[in-house]
This record gives structure tokens, sequence and C-alpha cells, in this order.
């Protein structure tokens, strides 16, 4: 069974960034978003003004100080190589009691559509006081297996969260 990591994110947390369940790559690194190709952190250091090459702990300090908490939908799951069609056995992270904890947080962006099919399959039927308050956003994946856009396309998309970080 793979476990996933604890949320990066703090009390003033305004905007919450969901994947599914860390690559194999990210696991054995214990880093989110770990893959060299993945388009994750390169894609932050653009839209929040930061290198995305700092060490990860400097980059993980980013996400917080700008409003933004980083999680994955799944705590625990199992999986053939990295594919999020391969997961299966899922069990998601207590969400309930992570917005409870985090009233801020009024929008929700999902890593990918296998991100917000499993939000809404496992956490959505839990959390219906906090469904009204929250817009949520599907983004096109940034790993290397979602090929159909290049990186500038893939930030364009991205670059909606800026203005949701200071309502």
């Amino acid at each position: 069974m793979l476990k996933s990591f604890a949320p990066l994110e703090n009390k003033n947390c305004r905007i919450l960034i969901l994947g599914t369940m860390p690559s194999v790559e990210s696991l054995a690194k214990q880093q989110y978003y770990g893959f060299k190709y993945n388009a994750f952190w390169p894609i932050m250091g653009n839209l929040l003004n930061f290198d995305p090459e700092i060490p990860y702990n400097e980059r993980c300090n980013y996400l917080p100080q700008h409003g933004i908490a980083l999680w994955d939908v799944l705590k625990n799951c199992r999986r053939k190589g990295s594919l999020d069609s391969n997961i299966t056995d899922e069990i998601p992270n207590d969400y309930l009691s992570f917005l409870n904890q985090h009233p801020k947080i009024h929008s929700v962006f999902f890593n990918g559509g296998p991100a917000e099919k499993l939000f809404k399959k496992h956490i959505a039927p839990v959390i219906p006081k906090h469904i009204d308050k929250l817009h949520f956003h599907r983004l096109p994946s940034t790993s290397p297996a979602n090929a159909r856009l290049n990186f500038e396309q893939k930030l364009k998309y991205w670059s909606i969260i800026l203005n949701k970080i200071n309502l």
C-alpha cells in the first residue's frame, strides 16, 4: 500500500492544490512532484517568482507563504507504476478535518482530471457544508504524461491561481 505525504500548509492558506498520489520517484525522494520532468515546480516558480531549482524545503515554503496549500486526494492506494489509471484500493485523506482547520480556503485546484474524479468520488460526499463555499477548478496535469500541452500552455492555464490568491 502506498502512503501519501502530509499537506504543505499553514492556517492562512486560501487555496488548495490537489494531486492524486505521488509518483514512484516522488515517493522515493519523499518530495511532492519529485520527478524532474513534472512541470509543477517550474510552473509554481514562474507564478510565485522563485527559482524552481532551489532546495526542495525552500520551494515548499513558497506555497504556504502565498496562501497555497498542497496535498493529495488519496492517503493510501495500490498502484503499479506512476500512472493514475493504475490506482486501486484508494483511501482518501481526511478533508473534513482539513477544511475545518483551514476555514479560509475558498478555491480548490485539481492537478488533472484523475484528482478531480477521485475527489468527487471520495471527498465531496463527506464535506457537504463546505461545498457551497468552495470554488473548484480542474487544471491540466503537470505530469509529463500529459503531452497534449507544452509548458507554456500549461502555465497559461495554471495562471488562474494568481487571480484567486488575494480573494
